[in-house]
């Protein structure tokens, strides 16, 4: 049987959270976050939560508002299934970055409570990465799974998980975060996307994105397959052309696999600039050296659509551009 990844526990992690950790690795081979019958987070909370409770309660209390949602009075594992494990990642990995700069003095304990969140957000990363024990597909659709994190029409937070990172990081204290209704925040929609407006408007906005919905998704995909292997084209657009475009686009860009809300981010911003697979097709037979007439003469077109897309390319946002 193939070995399951390590969860990576950082050195100097507290020795509760570490052994925590270990039990819950021997445990969890039947869990995922696709399996009904044992869902990863319930592990979490049967686990970790006690782990992480304990060693808490030996901190001072302004420690608690660097640990997603136990600032705000609410479990490690809850938080997780309220935002989802894509937005768990990314929010504590930002209080992570605000302890570093504001309270950590480099002594025995920062340095512990920096390795032990490092190991605890490591593990939800590994539970958010891992297989099921049994699937009958050649991959996961994670976005699906976990749809309470980003908003499901770009690469923002939904409201519900940006007032969590908010309530964590402020102490928000006298709000009854656990009460859904009250607090009227979306779960699948960020701020801009949300369907209607705080005037009780339609939202211009949502409508049409989600018209473009498809074709956002498309874009995702192929953004995340050159993404992964960024030493060949492997956009698998059906295009050579269109693929060599992700290729060198992707080689222009620092952003990595694990930066998924960044790759929605990007793949909104592309359809939202109307960059078409032609579009695509003309620009990296521009950038290979082809003037307006070879590259009519390339696709089989007239000189004057390659000379109106190239204009209308003139508003496209330089990042969509390749680099020289």
């Amino acid at each position: 049987m193939k070995k399951e990844q390590a969860i990576t526990i950082w050195e100097g992690c507290d020795p509760d959270i570490s052994k925590a950790i270990e039990r819950f690795q021997d445990r969890w081979h039947p869990y995922s976050t696709a399996s009904r019958r044992y869902p990863i987070v319930r592990l979490i909370q049967e686990v970790i939560d006690p782990a992480i409770a304990s060693y808490m309660e030996a901190l001072p209390v302004r420690y608690s508002s660097f640990v997603s949602g136990v600032g705000a009075g609410i479990n490690f594992s809850e938080t997780i299934s309220l935002v989802g494990f894509d937005a768990m990642v990314r929010l504590q990995r930002q209080l992570l970055r605000h302890f570093v700069k504001t309270v950590d003095k480099q002594d025995s304990r920062d340095q512990r409570f920096v390795a032990t969140i490092e190991s605890l957000t490591s593990l939800v990363w590994d539970c958010a990465c891992k297989r099921p024990k049994k699937s009958t597909t050649t991959g996961v659709n994670l976005n699906a799974q976990r749809k309470h994190g980003f908003c499901e029409l770009c690469g923002e937070l939904t409201e519900f998980a940006d007032f969590m990172a908010a309530a964590s990081n402020r102490q928000v204290y006298d709000i009854e975060l656990q009460d859904r209704k009250r607090l009227e925040l979306s779960h699948q929609y960020c701020v801009k996307h949300r369907p209607i407006l705080a005037n009780g408007s339609r939202n211009p906005a949502y409508r049409q994105a989600k018209r473009s919905l498809a074709q956002f998704d498309l874009e995702l995909a192929r953004l995340n397959r050159q993404c992964a292997k960024r030493a060949t084209p492997q956009a698998a657009s059906g295009d050579p052309l269109v693929d060599r475009y992700f290729y060198h686009y992707m080689l222009g860009q620092t952003v990595q696999p694990a930066d998924r809300g960044e790759l929605r981010n990007q793949a909104r911003l592309m359809v939202d600039s109307k960059l078409s697979d032609r579009k695509k097709q003309i620009l990296i037979l521009q950038w290979s050296g082809l003037n307006q007439s070879e590259i009519a003469q390339k696709l089989g077109i007239e000189r004057q659509a390659v000379s109106k897309a190239l204009k209308s390319l003139a508003s496209t946002p330089r990042m969509l551009l390749l680099k020289e």
